[in-house]
């Protein structure tokens, strides 16, 4: 599977430092009225050289509208000096947010990055700004950060706004892949849990790119069981096929002690989930698996169902070797496995242990015989000797239960799985809920 990040650069970036506007530009002391009531006065020393400079501004500012965009850079650009040398005189609070404003409202018009830059912080370190503007011009400098790879820098600045539902949806997002990009990718996972807590809490929309985020960083840095984790997060927020396809995938990727019983419950699993009626191109190369896992001669009937699905979403082509070979296999069996059924019942109910209820179960349950199943497997767990295929019979009870509407009866059988199975009853679990949510 490839998986890459989507990328926040310096646009992402430009565009919510543009958000800002003028909003936090004023061009005189006594006009800082985003600022709350001034906890300080100008000091004499600012106050001498700012008078001069607030008028240079202001005229500027006047004409920037008139100017073309190079006059206007390079008018702009010609002020940096005087507000280099201002710098020495700044000694308050109230002079530090001023020339901060100053610093941002001139390096906007000369495109100077690393001004408009400064001029945050200043206003910032002032402790003049209110709330509001706090949050996000913490945003915007952990964003600048962010987006020149200073990781350590973003973390600081943007990881304590994460849980702060106000809080722009990229900014935890870029916090997970900061840690992430510094071989801390739990922490950045945990960063991102926080924010969606904070969101749940707060009854607040939580984006699905946080699910996929986590998913993404999970599995590039190596980590299975959150990368089941952050799957099951996914389809639990947003239970479509496509992200049940990958909630299924990341269970298959990231498991190496499966056998192919173990793979077709996933698989049963994507077909109940609707993710193999997707695009072809999603679904492809996830039929011929599934045909190939049901094995044409032990499970007909499922093997023609799957075939011809197959082929009728367009993922298989009829005229393909391998499918004509598999319906060629399974369509002369199916009849005689059918007529199979009840003596395999009856034989189940006879044997001393559970492994013939075991065997039967398991296939009355690819004919979609819930209820029987269900009955069978029920049987084969009662009578036991099945101790090494326990929680495979656990799991497929589970799944028969489901598919009864027996919600609560299969999150409880599913809950008692164990070993390598675990992750299947998982996913199993989240699909009860949402049956029984009426999803």
């Amino acid at each position: 599977m490839r998986v890459s990040f989507a990328s926040f650069g310096r646009s992402t970036v430009a565009a919510v430092a543009l958000a800002i506007g003028a909003s936090l530009v004023a061009v005189s002391p006594v006009m800082a009225k985003d600022a709350p009531p001034p906890k300080v006065t100008n000091s004499p020393e600012f106050s001498k050289v700012a008078g001069p400079f607030q008028k240079t501004l202001m005229d500027l500012d006047a004409q920037k509208a008139k100017l073309a965009p190079d006059d206007l850079k390079a008018k702009a650009s010609a002020l940096l000096p005087q507000l280099a040398t201002m710098e020495a005189s700044v000694k308050t609070p109230l002079d530090r947010i001023i020339y901060g404003q100053w610093l941002y409202a001139v390096g906007n018009m000369a495109g100077d990055q690393a001004v408009t830059t400064k001029g945050m912080q200043n206003m910032l370190d002032s402790g003049q700004l209110p709330p509001d503007k706090v949050l996000l011009v913490s945003s915007i400098l952990g964003q600048t950060a962010y987006a020149s790879k200073d990781w350590a820098g973003a973390i600081k600045i943007l990881g304590p706004l994460v849980t702060n539902t106000a809080v722009q949806d990229v900014v935890p997002e870029m916090v997970a892949e900061a840690y992430a990009s510094t071989g801390q990718a739990k922490q950045g996972l945990d960063s991102l849990k926080s924010a969606i807590a904070a969101r749940k809490a707060a009854n607040v929309a939580i984006p699905d790119d946080w699910y996929n985020r986590g998913k993404l960083i999970a599995y590039n840095a190596k980590l299975p069981a959150e990368s089941v984790e952050w799957g099951l997060l996914l389809v639990q927020a947003s239970p479509t096929p496509l992200n049940w396809l990958s909630a299924t995938e990341l269970v298959l990727f990231n498991q190496t002690n499966f056998t192919s019983q173990e793979e077709l419950d996933v698989y049963r699993l994507m077909e109940a989930t609707g993710s193999l009626k997707l695009e072809p191109k999603y679904t492809d190369r996830k039929f011929v698996a599934y045909v190939q896992l049901i094995d044409p001669r032990r499970y007909p009937g499922e093997a023609v169902r799957i075939a011809e699905q197959g082929i009728a979403t367009g993922a298989l082509k009829a005229e393909d070797t391998f499918v004509k070979d598999a319906l060629a296999q399974a369509r002369p069996r199916v009849a005689a496995d059918k007529a199979s059924l009840p003596g395999l019942a009856k034989d189940a109910a006879a044997a001393p242990t559970g492994k013939v209820a075991l065997a039967a179960a398991d296939t009355f349950l690819s004919y979609g015989d819930a209820a029987k199943a269900d009955e069978l497997y029920t049987l084969a767990l009662s009578k036991g000797g099945i101790d090494a295929d326990k929680d495979r019979a656990l799991t497929r009870l589970g799944m028969a239960q489901v598919e009864e509407g027996k919600y609560a009866d299969a999150k409880a059988t599913l809950a008692k799985v164990g070993g390598v199975r675990v992750p299947i009853a998982q996913l199993w679990t989240v699909y009860a809920d949402q049956k029984a949510a009426g999803k």
